[in-house]
């Protein structure tokens, strides 16, 4: 019977460390929640040890991490291209170019925001410069994200492990 849980706690194992690799791979990889998947697993973690060494404290600060984590893929682009002066319609097409760019793989999620961006702006002002600056500075403000949600997710693997060491 020992030897039983001892098996099935290195199962649940197993399955946080998946949970916390296939998030934080997610952070750079389309259609996967990177973040929520980090947190799954550090949940997982902290439960499987009974929250001794990672308590509700620690899970709640991973929590709010990943949380500011989530908000930042969605605005981040849009505030690049609010910044640049971007009309509703580039601020549209930046969204419409995130969810096609979500079917195209990783080269549709990194730089679909950005034609939709400039089209929407072309389409409202029918200057190729400006409607090229708005491209841009959306997809700064997505490449901008990408960094912090990639530096957050390691941030919650950093805390997890702290917290489960010592």
């Amino acid at each position: 019977m020992r030897g039983e849980a001892a098996l099935i706690d290195t199962l649940w194992w197993l399955l946080c460390v998946a949970l916390i690799a296939v998030g934080v791979a997610g952070t750079v990889l389309p259609a996967l929640p990177g973040t929520a998947l980090v947190f799954a697993g550090i949940l997982l973690g902290a439960w499987i040890d009974d929250f001794v060494h990672v308590g509700w404290g620690t899970v709640a600060v991973v929590g709010v991490l990943a949380a500011i984590s989530w908000v930042l893929d969605y605005v981040a682009g849009l505030l690049g291209a609010q910044r640049a002066g971007a009309s509703r319609l580039a601020v549209a097409g930046a969204a419409a170019g995130t969810v096609v760019g979500l079917f195209m793989g990783l080269v549709g999620v990194l730089f679909m925001p950005l034609v939709g961006a400039a089209v929407g702006e072309y389409l409202t002002l029918r200057d190729h410069r400006q409607a090229a600056r708005v491209g841009v500075a959306t997809w700064v403000g997505l490449m901008v994200g990408l960094v912090a949600k990639v530096v957050i997710a390691f941030v919650m693997v950093g805390i997890f492990v702290v917290a489960l060491l010592f």
